[in-house]
Formats: C-alpha cells, structure tokens, sequence
C-alpha cells in the first residue's frame, strides 16, 4: 500500500497541472471502488476550480468552493494527468476532465482505493481523529512520551496507531526504530523521553528523505509521471529479514507483528 511519501509524491507531481484548473467533466467507467462513490463527485465538481491539492494522512483533497474529492489510492491506485484523448485501460476506473485538456485519471487494479465527497466547513468521518502529521511541529518525542505512558503494546504498534500520528505505516516504522536503536517489540510505555525523542527525528528524517526519492516502489506504485520511487534501495531493515545487519554484520531478525512481517537487529535495537 502506498504510504505517506508516496502519497506526498502523488501531491506534489499533481499541483502544478491540476491547481487552479476547473473541471469540465467527471467520468465514472464504475460507481464503486472499494465504497460507492458519492453522487455528489458527478454533480458537484463539474464547473469548479481546483483551488488546492492536499494530503492529510494518505488521503488526497482537491478542494473547491462545493467541497472537496476526497481520494485514496487503496493498495494499488494511481493517478495520472494524461492528454484527454489519451486511451483508457482496463482499471481506468475515473476520468476528471480539465479546462486545460488534460485528465486526470484515476487507475486501480484492485479496486481498495476510493473516491469520495467532504462539504466544504466539515471533516469526513475517515479524517476524523487522527493524529498529527509527523512532519509537522505538533509531533516529536515529548508528543509520543506522554502518549506511550502506561501502554504495553510493542512501541511499532503504537508508531503505527493513525490515531497516535498518521502516515507512519509498516515500511517507515521499521526503518525509523532501527535508525533509532529501538527494538519494534518493546512495549511502548518503556520506551525513554530521549529514546522517543531519537524515534521522532528518525521518522520525520526518513519521511522527508523518502519524499524526496519519491517514495518506494514494493509492487505497484508510480508517480504521477509514471516514475517509480527509488527508497527501496536504501532500506535498512524492510524486507532484509536473515540478511546482514548494516551496522553490525549479524543477521536481522524477522517475525510477524499484527499481522505485519517486522525486522530488526537483535544487537543493534533494544
């Protein structure tokens, strides 16, 4: 699934083609990706200007003065700015058709993403009660030290938890607490101020890097201009289970967590 750098990726390849351009037309080729998608997307968008393209967690706003199309792109989603008379494939399921004679096209093999409607003055149910952007100034180690306290739940759970701070999935969690020298399985109340404090800047350090690789590529992300994001290739521990450890030389270790394959060094991370 694509996680927040991806996401970033997407918002920042898109603005410069879509902000500002009014919509001429919305095609939906299904009424459904993983929910229906609401009336309002067809009736409400055709005639407004993109004011803004935003991310908040792994959703994508485009706002208008109607409100704003809410997107996600699921597991397998992505979306594109192709010539309008561009053909469509197989899981083009969305076409949002622009003043400047472009699309912007939505595709998603498995169909886990949606498009959905937020009015303007509200927040959508999906948005409601998360936690600070870990890029932002509200999150750092004194954020995640008070709200560890009394929890026993192993500290990549918690890193993980959007209600705790979103964007951080499995990917950047395990990258983050090996750069920190936190062992995922440590319960998260007995993790120090000063250690979180070294897990704060290890995911906003790794995040802000990864954005700038333009993600990782791990099956089928690509960025708007069909790029692929290249942090895959400097992982330190995602996916290197039973390989050399890059500090130490031991080998990583791999279990699963949550249901979620979790590596780490035995030595290096406690």
């Amino acid at each position: 699934m694509p996680e927040l750098p991806e996401v970033e990726t997407t918002r920042r390849g898109l603005a410069p083609h879509v902000e500002q351009r009014r919509v001429q037309s919305v095609l939906l080729r299904r009424p459904a990706l993983r929910w229906p998608i609401p009336a309002e997307v067809s009736a409400l968008l055709p005639g407004q200007r993109i004011d803004a393209v935003r991310r908040r967690a792994k959703y994508l706003l485009l706002d208008t003065d109607a409100g704003s199309a809410l997107l996600h792109l699921g597991m397998s989603g992505s979306l594109r700015v192709l010539p309008a008379q561009t053909a469509a494939t197989t899981h083009d399921h969305v076409d949002i058709a622009l003043d400047s004679g472009h699309v912007l096209r939505f595709n998603d093999p498995r169909r886990f993403g949606s498009l959905l409607w937020q009015p303007p003055g509200e927040t959508h149910e999906l948005l409601q009660g998360l936690g600070p952007e870990p890029l932002s100034d509200d999150f750092d180690g004194d954020y995640l030290f008070a709200r560890s306290r009394g929890r026993s739940a192993p500290v990549k759970t918690f890193l993980m938890d959007q209600r705790i701070v979103v964007g951080v999935g499995n990917i950047y969690a395990a990258e983050a607490l090996f750069a920190a020298g936190i062992s995922p399985l440590r319960a998260a109340g007995r993790v120090s101020r000063e250690r979180y404090g070294l897990l704060a800047d290890a995911v906003k350090a790794i995040l802000a890097h990864a954005i700038t690789r333009g993600g990782t590529t791990l099956r089928d992300f690509l960025s708007p201009d069909g790029a692929p994001g290249y942090f895959e290739q400097e992982l330190s521990a995602y996916g290197r289970g039973g390989e050399p450890c890059p500090r130490c030389g031991r080998p990583l270790k791999q279990a699963w967590l949550g249901q979620r394959a979790t590596v780490w060094c035995g030595h290096c991370q406690r």
